[in-house]
């Protein structure tokens, strides 16, 4: 499929069905932006589902062959890279966003490196090895999408301000989704910190270790906020419809590691989720922001103390 049309409206309806928080905000763009930023999350959604053995984000099961899956999505990638049809709307959809944006090839395949780890069932034995894993699997795509609103691909301070949203929105992603991971085998706390709060491994969610979890959880939460302040400060570099998704998304986004760590040892009894109420809350106030952002935040301000990703 090689229809841009096509291909768009492809994207538009897996991105209605995959996050609504996300095709919320990205009602906010001009049309251009709004297209592209579409067809960037067909194939990023496109690759988790594979990877996970879900539908468009959803009941995700065992996989039998991950390496089988990742092979597949490396091969569709590099050919969508290419510029060779593969008659995957999704993987098509990033051949074309990256051709008209002019993506650096490495960011995808640092993407699909984020998709090895997991296939490897990767587990960060300290703090930089999670944050390595965050920039892999979402800063990758923060930065990815700061060039389909306009950033330059050279430009790495505002880059590095999109990394940091990416990482933001994947750390209260872990914090919340620490029961499910659990249930699937996995564990994205750092082994440092299980050790530090004398959990043993695997025994993270039985109920004698609740309280100490809510701590570390708490610690996800302080780390998510402390990236997206940062993240914040590159809003001035965007044009006010980008800056204005941006930060509704950022609102939207860090409301869940927010209320996690409100939660504290009941933090997964339910599965914490942004009501429609909150987030139309946060695009009027996101619009506020977005007026003022040369005011309110400064792109030179320093980002010392946190995780900076690798240069592509």
């Amino acid at each position: 499929m090689t229809d841009r049309a096509k291909l768009v409206a492809a994207a538009e309806a897996s991105i209605a069905r995959g996050s609504k928080s996300f095709a919320m905000a990205s009602r906010l763009f001009d049309r251009e932006t709004r297209e592209r930023a579409w067809l960037l999350y067909a194939w990023c959604r496109a690759c988790d589902d594979l990877a996970d053995g879900q539908t468009m984000g959803h009941g995700r099961s065992a996989v039998a062959d991950p390496m089988g899956r990742l092979a597949m999505i490396r091969t569709l990638t590099e050919d969508a890279l290419a510029g060779r049809a593969t008659g995957e709307a999704a993987f098509d959809a990033l051949g074309l966003v990256a051709a008209e944006c002019r993506i650096p090839h490495e960011l995808p395949r640092d993407l699909v490196k984020g998709f090895a780890l997991d296939a490897a069932e990767f587990q960060p034995r300290h703090e930089a090895d999670l944050y390595r894993y965050c920039y892999h699997v979402a800063g990758t795509v923060g930065v990815m999408m700061a060039i389909v609103m306009g950033v330059a691909p050279d430009d790495e301070a505002v880059l590095d301000r999109a990394c940091d949203l990416g990482i933001a929105f994947q750390l209260g992603n872990i914090a919340r989704d620490i029961s499910e991971d659990a249930a699937a085998g996995r564990c994205y706390l750092p082994a440092d910190w299980l050790a530090e709060m004398d959990v043993p491994p695997g025994e993270e969610m039985k109920p004698p270790f609740r309280p100490r979890l809510a701590i570390l959880a708490r610690r996800l939460a302080d780390r998510a906020a402390a990236y997206e302040a940062s993240a914040r400060h590159g809003t001035p570099a965007l044009s006010f419809r980008s800056a204005w998704a941006v930060l509704a998304a950022a609102g939207i986004y860090g409301d869940i590691a927010r209320e996690v760590a409100a939660r504290g040892a009941h933090a997964w009894d339910h599965r914490v989720v942004t009501s429609r109420r909150a987030k139309l809350g946060w695009v009027v106030k996101a619009a506020r922001q977005a007026a003022r952002r040369d005011v309110l935040w400064d792109g030179s301000a320093s980002r010392d103390g946190l995780w900076t990703r690798p240069r592509v």
